[in-house]
């Protein structure tokens, strides 16, 4: 009896252990947030991309945003909403351009579970979120991204936690970058304020979003 009362203390004890560094792990990545550099593909360098698309012009930002970067960046993986039916034909209508002028075109698809519909409450946001986080980890895991590419769309949430716990864990760290919309003047979305405090850059549009949020990085319009 005293036996197993003590493998139980020991079992817990090492329990809290783990927890308490975990939390400071937690801590120390929280604070070093935002003061690296943007990962940048150099001198032969690539680096493997995460990119998540939303629907309509999510999408089309995304896109815009990624023509503008070097083939230093690739190969892509496109992550998509199971129930997105447009997007699919955009990125490979934009892979197929840049096959054409003679880039990089090394790209892949994946779908996971939308985390929220359009208009849906938050409440109910919570379990399709956690749905869609059973096929976010694993997916976020073998693909073992550089760098996750962002720009609002419900569906990234769950990736990019999913690639914050790999960092916490201290298996890879991967970046994380955060474009808000340019439809966003004057508040960020939802998604924007979750990454806010988890993102390694959150980058705004407009330097209203700057002045609301101290810690984002305002480049002025880049999609």
């Amino acid at each position: 009896m005293a036996a197993s009362m003590s493998g139980t203390t020991l079992a817990l004890g090492g329990a809290v252990f783990i927890v308490l560094l975990l939390f400071l792990r937690l801590v120390i990545i929280l604070r070093s947030l935002g003061r690296g550099k943007l990962s940048r593909g150099s001198n032969g360098t690539r680096l493997k991309v995460l990119v998540i698309a939303g629907s309509g012009g999510h999408t089309t930002e995304i896109l815009r945003l990624l023509g503008s970067l070097s083939d230093a960046y690739s190969p892509r993986v496109y992550v998509l909403a199971d129930t997105d039916k447009m997007s699919e034909e955009k990125i490979r209508t934009f892979e197929a351009g840049r096959e054409k002028d003679g880039r990089n075109s090394e790209f892949s698809l994946e779908r996971i579970p939308r985390s929220r519909e359009v208009r849906q409450s938050y409440i109910t946001s919570v379990a399709s979120t956690l749905y869609a986080a059973l096929y976010s980890f694993p997916l976020v895991f073998r693909h073992s991204p550089d760098l996750i590419l962002c720009n609002g769309p419900g569906t990234c949430i769950p990736i990019c936690a999913a690639g914050f716990s790999m960092r916490l864990l201290g298996l890879k760290a991967v970046q994380q970058v955060y474009v808000e919309s340019m439809c966003r003047v004057q508040t960020v979305s939802l998604s924007g304020q979750i990454m806010y405090y988890f993102a390694d850059h959150l980058i705004v549009q407009w330097q209203s979003l700057k002045e609301k949020y101290p810690k984002a990085v305002y480049l002025g319009r880049v999609v």
